[in-house]
């Protein structure tokens, strides 16, 4: 998962997009760049780390032009080497090219191996470079045409963010597995070649807030939006049905976002309140686990009656476990992360809400740190169906076996956990909480085991990067 923003005509254009990426710095912390453009010259900077140890006011000095692209990484595919810090940049017969991506192909395998046959050399492992690959290998004599063309041999998840030439260009695959925003800053800036209108793209709106842009729509799925001088203009891919990641409202996004015309605080609030619902247990108080669940067990403890206590207390100075990508950091970080409140504890019955259980390890240490600090009883309730395949469109998961939920059942699961009850919310209750009746719209894969874009052998090779 990755978090990607595009500015166009705005005097500061870079200094927004570093803004943009502190807002989304939660969709990926292992690296941040920025690459802007003047007047068809790009200039990049990029590095491992936070998006605030990044970027400096000198560096951000260097990045001149009025339109700027940005990413902040976490790895689904390539490892998380300098190398693969995007945004990538590229000199081609059409010009100089700078793209972002948020997504998973599942076919970049494939079409690396044919592309290296045919000649092509790769500078990085990760499978965005597959785009300007196919790119520079068209043979359509526009820039656009080019893009159409590459786009259009991909499968799988991809919301990409380019600059070339004076445009700023989004794309996102025919399915909208990822989210993909545009939005306008308020006021006028004008420029005698790129028009009034300052334009911006983002992963999540809440990317907006903070550089005082409004929202106008969502990238539709298969859309390609070209802003330029002449202002916006739209392609179509070939269409497919809509896949919309509901984990995204589960989990990834800020709960002040809204994706997909979909407020993703409200979603879960509904979760929590349909998990009450259907899990509802004897209790005297309801805790989450910060700070994803956080509001998933505000509506469960308005649906219950119950009162609702941070009884959890997260240290923010650390990486949230799903995403850091070190094993041996993770393990010892459930207890650098969280610390049990004894007084809000000891001797109650807690029902504690996650957002997921993915191997169970953090859910039984989080189980006995409550039991230690007191508590009379622990139930954990979900705000989710059981996670029991892994994710091939941009969250890195274990294998399916590495899943507790493939194999275990939802007591055995409670008992590895040391949890005296265990509750999942239902699939027809998740799709209800955002608001659909049937799964039509979203890619429930992780729940279901339907996959949207039929995976072949090669596609099904997983990073094991998470270990939660």
């Amino acid at each position: 998962m990755c978090g990607v923003f595009g500015i166009f005509n705005h005097p500061e254009a870079a200094n927004l997009a570093y803004l943009g990426l502190h807002s989304l710095q939660h969709r990926g912390q292992e690296s941040a760049g920025v690459v802007s453009n003047d007047r068809g010259t790009l200039h990049a900077v990029r590095q491992m780390g936070h998006v605030a140890d990044v970027f400096n006011e000198h560096r951000l000095a260097q990045l001149t032009g009025r339109l700027a692209v940005g990413h902040v990484r976490y790895t689904t595919a390539g490892g998380s080497l300098p190398k693969n810090i995007q945004p990538l940049t590229v000199e081609y017969r059409h010009g100089s090219v700078a793209i972002a991506h948020n997504g998973n192909l599942v076919n970049a395998e494939e079409l690396r191996d044919e592309l290296e046959h045919e000649g092509s050399i790769f500078h990085t492992n990760a499978d965005t470079e597959v785009v300007l690959q196919l790119m520079a290998r068209s043979n359509e004599r526009d820039w656009v045409d080019n893009l159409f063309a590459a786009l259009g041999r991909l499968r799988g998840a991809f919301s990409i963010v380019m600059t070339s030439g004076e445009r700023l260009v989004a794309a996102r695959d025919p399915h909208g597995f990822r989210p993909l925003i545009l939005g306008r800053i308020k006021g006028e800036y004008p420029h005698p070649h790129y028009g009034k209108n300052a334009w911006v793209v983002a992963s999540e709106t809440c990317a907006f807030d903070l550089i005082n842009a409004e929202r106008v729509r969502d990238i539709e799925p298969g859309e390609i939006l070209v802003i330029d001088g002449e202002g916006l203009r739209s392609s179509r891919l070939k269409p497919e049905p809509k896949r919309f990641c509901v984990f995204e409202h589960v989990y990834f996004a800020r709960p002040d976002s809204v994706l997909d015309e979909v407020a993703v605080y409200d979603a879960r609030v509904e979760m929590g309140r349909a998990l009450a619902r259907e899990q509802g247990t004897e209790a005297d108080v309801v805790i989450p686990v910060p700070d994803s669940g956080v509001v998933a067990a505000l509506g469960y403890a308005k649906e219950a009656g119950l009162p609702f206590e941070m009884g959890l207390i997260r240290n923010h100075y650390v990486g949230r476990t799903f995403i850091e990508p070190k094993d041996s950091i993770r393990h010892f970080g459930v207890r650098l992360k969280l610390n049990a409140v004894p007084q809000l504890l000891r001797g109650k019955r807690v029902v504690v809400v996650d957002d997921s259980i993915v191997r169970g390890t953090t859910s039984r240490k989080i189980v006995k740190m409550i039991r230690q600090a007191g508590a009379a009883e622990v139930h954990v309730r979900i705000s989710s169906p059981p996670v029991s395949n892994p994710c091939h469109y941009g969250i890195d998961t274990p294998t399916r076996a590495e899943l507790i939920a493939s194999s275990y059942s939802v007591e055995e699961t409670a008992r590895f956990i040391e949890a005296d009850s265990l509750g999942y919310l239902s699939p027809a209750g998740l799709l209800s909480a955002v608001g659909e009746s049937g799964d039509d719209n979203y890619c429930s894969a992780c729940f279901t085991g339907r996959y949207p874009v039929p995976l072949r052998a090669t596609s099904r090779r997983q990073l094991r990067l998470i270990e939660v």
